[in-house]
Parts: structure tokens; C-alpha cells; sequence
């Protein structure tokens, strides 16, 4: 069965220039989102409102939370977390919020002084309370601590420790702690419908847990040595340890500047002597550069990559599994040999 998936997803690639698995994710065996709750909010009762801080909080916060919530997202889809400025309708809906959801490990900058000019006095949730995070290599926290030498505009900002890497959805088994989270979360604001959260919760915790072996096996497939690609900036790291894809990134953790003359010249060599068989570009980042490490090394242009934030609610990843086909196809569709 795992072959006929990688194979239906490759047919498919390849049949559909310039839009490379957009149909994937509907033929997928595994649906990339969770019916919505069944049950309407208890008669006369309105429903738990919720802030989620970016978009794949937000999406699994209403696969969760169905029907019994009325859900803002902070940043939606394709918006980059790095670079936001909250707005006063941001402001003003924290206000309101009976729950705050956000992933923490310094990710969210702005939203401690959000929070503060909110007033917000809800119960918050750190979706990625109880995960191992990952730490950066050295070579890793020196890409950041040129980011933070070539800040834009010298615009100075509260900043993520540099030792961590905040992008822990980016492994399946992590989402499972982050749903765990989320549910105790809105049982405790809303203890009136646990059941159904929980519920919830049971059927998307099953279909995270399929997918997440499902791609283990397939990019297991895959000869390591080619399972090596690079990326505009530092989004992989988890997802790298959890299905053995070496990620090169072009940029540090929080994408807000170029590698200089000299760090770019380094960059090419390495991917050079590696032999990386591909590089991506991401939904939140400018592509010039990728292309340019394209152009100069050789590598294949491998495609679109979602890091930071979802698709549009339409399109295959527009949900957190969704992403994670669609990324996952990407990737086996670039390096595997087999396919090319």
C-alpha cells in the first residue's frame, strides 16, 4: 500500500506541471482534517472564544474544538510570526479571549506585549509544554547571530533564545504533545463539553499517528545520501530528527536577513561537496534567494515548502496534516531516484 501511495502521488506529480501534488492531499488515504464536532454548544450557552497565535495552532485548535468555540487566529495563513506586528483588532480580540493558545520556545516575540496591552485574563496554553527542544548547532546560532547583526532597518526587537529552535509542529510526534495540550486546555475553560473535545482529540491523535508512520516509511526509502536539501531558512530542524532528511538552511531561525557575500560563498561549497539534490522554497519567504543557490549549484528546484505557517483553507495545506502530505510528497518526489 505504501508503494501505490508513493507511486499514485509521483504519476500525479508529474502530470501536473507547475501545480506538483495539488491533488495529493485529496487523494491521500489519510483525510488531513477531523470532522467538526457533532454536537451544537449546550442551548443559550455561547461559545469558548479562543485566540490561537498562528496558523497551525489555529487549525488544530478546531479540529479539537469543533462547534464549541469561536476561534481567532492572530497570524493566518501564509503570514510570517517572525515578521508581525499585532494590530488593535488583535489586541481587541485577546481582550475577549476566554483561552490564548500559543507554541512558545520564544517563537511568538510580540506576544508578551500583546498580552500586556490586551489585558487579557484568560487561561493560556503552551502547546509545546512537555516537548524536548531542539538546540541549535553551532553553525546553526552563528546563522542567527548574523541575523541579529543584519536586523532590517536596525529595527531592535525582543528575540528567541538562540540556543532553541521554536519549530517544534515540524515532527508529527511533537503535534501529538501540542494536541494533548490543546485538549486539557479547553476542558479546563470549558469543562461542560469535555467529552466531546476529547473525543475530538482521540480521532485526530489516531490520524497523526498513521501519517506519522506512513512517512517515516517512505522517506526511510529514500538512499540517505540523498536525503539532503536545502531550505530559505531554519524551519526543518525537527522534522529532519524525525524522518532523517538533512535540511541546509540558507537563513537562521527567524528569516529576517540574507546571508552576507561571504556566508553565501560558504553555503554553495557545502552544498557543492554534499551533492544536495534539491532545494525549496517556502510559503513565507522570499524567493530570490533560493533561486540564486539554484542557479549557482546546480540543484534541482524541488518546489514549495510550508514552514511557518499553512496554506490558504482551500488548498491541500491548508491543514496541519495537510502540510505534512504535501511537504512529504515535495520531498520523495525530489529525492528519490526512483522517480526521476
Amino acid at each position: 500500500m505504501l508503494r501505490k501511495w508513493v507511486g499514485d502521488m509521483c504519476a500525479d506529480v508529474r502530470g501536473r506541471s507547475g501545480r506538483m501534488l495539488a491533488v495529493l492531499a485529496g487523494a491521500m488515504l489519510l483525510s488531513a482534517a477531523v470532522p467538526a464536532a457533532a454536537a451544537d454548544p449546550a442551548p443559550g450557552g455561547a461559545p469558548l472564544r479562543v485566540v490561537a497565535s498562528f496558523s497551525v495552532l489555529g487549525d488544530m485548535v478546531q479540529q479539537i474544538g469543533g462547534d464549541h468555540i469561536a476561534l481567532t487566529t492572530i497570524v493566518g495563513p501564509n503570514g510570517d510570526v517572525h515578521d508581525f506586528e499585532p494590530s488593535p483588532k488583535d489586541s481587541k480580540a485577546l481582550a475577549h479571549a476566554q483561552l490564548l493558545v500559543v507554541n512558545g520556545l520564544g517563537f511568538e516575540t510580540w506576544m508578551p506585549r500583546l498580552v500586556q496591552a490586551s489585558g487579557f485574563k484568560g487561561l493560556e496554553v503552551v502547546a509545546t509544554r512537555g516537548i524536548t527542544p531542539r538546540r541549535l548547532s553551532a553553525g546553526e546560532q552563528a546563522l542567527e547571530r548574523a541575523e541579529e547583526r543584519h536586523a532590517r532597518h536596525g529595527h531592535e526587537r525582543q528575540r528567541a533564545p538562540t540556543d532553541i529552535d521554536p519549530h517544534a509542529w515540524q515532527s508529527l510526534s511533537n503535534g501529538l504533545i501540542y494536541v494533548q495540550n490543546i485538549t486539557a486546555g479547553l476542558i479546563k475553560a470549558d469543562p461542560a463539553h469535555a467529552a466531546d473535545y476529547q473525543s475530538h482529540a482521540n480521532m485526530y491523535i489516531a490520524q497523526i499517528k498513521a501519517l506519522d508512520a506512513k512517512l517515516k516509511q517512505a522517506l526511510a526509502a529514500i538512499p540517505e545520501a540523498r536525503r539532503k536539501v536545502v531550505t530559505s531558512h531554519d524551519a526543518f530542524g525537527y522534522f529532519g530528527l524525525a524522518y532523517g532528511v538533512q535540511f541546509i538552511a540558507a537563513t537562521g531561525i527567524s528569516n529576517e536577513a540574507e546571508p552576507s557575500a561571504k556566508e553565501m560563498a560558504r553555503l554553495i561549497d557545502q552544498i557543492k561537496k554534499q551533492h544536495v539534490p534539491a532545494v525549496f522554497l517556502e510559503n513565507v519567504t522570499n524567493p530570490k534567494l533560493i533561486q540564486q543557490i539554484a542557479r549557482e549549484t546546480g540543484a534541482k528546484m524541488g518546489g514549495e515548502l510550508y514552514s511557518d505557517a499553512l496554506a490558504a483553507p482551500d488548498q491541500p495545506a491548508g491543514t496541519y496534516l495537510g502540510m505534512f502530505e504535501w511537504n512529504a510528497g515535495k520531498l520523495i518526489y525530489a529525492l528519490d531516484p526512483k522517480q526521476h
